[in-house]
């Protein structure tokens, strides 16, 4: 398989993720709730494993230098920046207007998109293996987000239809972020290592900014243990994808 039809491929079935908002439209709101905060957990586990049983020993084989580690702190401080610029887009005024924060949401979300598509196609060009290793975390941090984005979306009043239309139109620059990435292949050389720690920032920023709060929320003993196990079990299965390589 060539890089470029594994990036298309990965980026492509990740962008069909979206229509899992669509879950809203058969099951109760409670469900998806239940159901989406044991994605978070799982989501949050394998992004930690990806990022340091895969791609973190991955660029530390090809790079030497000491400065290596300052690429991973660039893109947890990067997202970080995005998610603050992001949410205060979103907060400021008194009375937001429902319909500017479906837009909002919409450009958030698909910006995130797109450095996820060129996160992917990076890690392609390094070993394809380690590409789809990278597409399944991203996948399954995918789900839940697009349940949040569509009901965000259903809150700002548009159509249940218009709803999943524009949450899919957001969720294909993924597709583009991976072409653009590819274009600039030729440029990038050897710079595509210090992307791939770039890509762990992010992926440990994601993971322990976004997705553990969420977790650390629920009151009940049992099931913060169970979304525990949970999280560990999403780092048991990068611990496990390990041996497929």
């Amino acid at each position: 398989m060539t890089t470029f039809f594994g990036i298309l491929i990965s980026t492509g079935c990740i962008s069909l993720l979206s229509f899992s908002g669509a879950l809203f439209l058969f099951f109760q709101k409670n469900l998806i709730q239940r159901i989406s905060i044991f994605l978070l957990a799982f989501a949050a586990g394998s992004f930690m494993g990806a990022a340091f049983l895969h791609l973190l020993p991955e660029a530390i084989k090809e790079i030497k230098s000491e400065n290596a580690f300052l690429f991973v702190l660039f893109g947890f401080s990067a997202f970080f920046f995005i998610e603050n610029i992001l949410h205060w887009h979103h907060t400021r005024g008194d009375k937001p207007q429902h319909r500017s924060l479906g837009i909002l949401s919409l450009l958030g979300d698909g910006t995130h998109n797109f450095l996820d598509g060129m996160i992917i196609a990076a890690v392609f060009f390094v070993d394809i293996k380690l590409g789809f290793v990278t597409t399944l975390a991203v996948a399954l941090h995918e789900i839940p987000q697009e349940i949040a984005e569509f009901g965000v979306l259903m809150y700002a009043g548009f159509s249940k239809a218009r709803a999943l239309l524009l949450n899919f139109l957001s969720a294909t620059t993924v597709v583009l972020g991976g072409i653009v990435s590819f274009l600039l292949a030729g440029f990038l050389g050897e710079w595509v290592m210090l992307f791939v720690l770039f890509a762990v920032g992010v992926f440990v920023y994601v993971a322990a900014s976004d997705f553990v709060p969420e977790i650390r929320k629920e009151q009940s003993p049992v099931k913060s243990l169970s979304l525990l196990f949970t999280f560990v079990a999403g780092i048991f299965l990068m611990w496990l994808v390990l041996f497929l390589e």
